[in-house]
């Protein structure tokens, strides 16, 4: 089985530096749209012989927020990394945005369907293929548990399997459908990022999930080291 890997963990060097070394290590490559791997121009990945799977940026972004200029911003953005991933024949994760006061939840659920209505259309119109991801234990962030998957309407689900573990909810979640996972551990307490192995994450259950839908999947760890590391435990699975 092949496992993709994620830029994150070489996160503080430039893009192509990444992408050399990762390269080099797997032929699926998800590239974070931020930051200094923030991609400007496709050209760039035009080089390599991976596949991508492109992170769209997150920092700022929120297609549920209640005021309409934020949350049309934000699908803006999105959908102009839906451009370059159209051109690198990628496709793309999104965060399902999030709601600042309890009280504003039903609102931002609206705004949130008026989004996902809005990345359909340009997903179609560019023939991209998105997924959104599950987030961990902060209380404001849609899609934290399966009986949020409801809140996606059938659109294509990323499990980020460390933050299912944080929210005490892995195993609902590996009977969903998947499309894409990201891969890394911690100890059910905090968002580590830690190689697969060094947390309290069954991955046996994983992997026969992963299996079972036939989803792509990388390793999302905080160093390269920790990708190689990750990459001979789940060679023992």
């Amino acid at each position: 089985m092949m496992f993709g890997i994620s830029s994150f963990c070489l996160l503080k060097e430039s893009l192509a530096m990444a992408l050399d070394r990762l390269s080099t290590v797997s032929d699926l490559i998800e590239i974070v749209d931020e930051g200094p791997h923030f991609i400007r121009d496709p050209a760039e990945l035009e080089s390599y012989s991976a596949d991508f799977v492109i992170h769209a940026p997150y920092h700022g972004m929120n297609v549920a927020c209640v005021f309409d200029a934020i949350r049309e911003a934000s699908v803006k953005v999105i959908t102009e990394c839906f451009s370059v991933a159209a051109e690198a024949s990628a496709d793309v994760v999104i965060h399902p945005g999030y709601f600042a006061w309890e009280q504003e939840r039903e609102k931002a659920n609206w705004q949130f369907k008026t989004s996902l209505h809005e990345l359909n259309a340009a997903a179609d119109d560019l023939s991209v293929t998105f997924y959104f991801e599950n987030m961990g234990d902060m209380n404001y962030f849609n899609l934290r548990t399966p009986d949020d998957l409801d809140l996606i309407e059938g659109a294509g689900f990323a499990l980020d399997v460390g933050h299912a573990h944080l929210n005490h909810c892995l195993p609902g979640f590996l009977d969903a459908k998947i499309s894409h996972m990201h891969l890394h551990d911690n100890n059910g307490t905090r968002d580590t990022h830690s190689p697969v192995g060094r947390g309290t994450i069954d991955f046996s259950e994983v992997i026969a999930a992963l299996k079972r839908n036939h989803a792509t999947s990388v390793i999302e760890v905080g160093t390269f080291e920790g990708v190689l590391e990750s990459l001979n435990a789940l060679d023992t699975l």
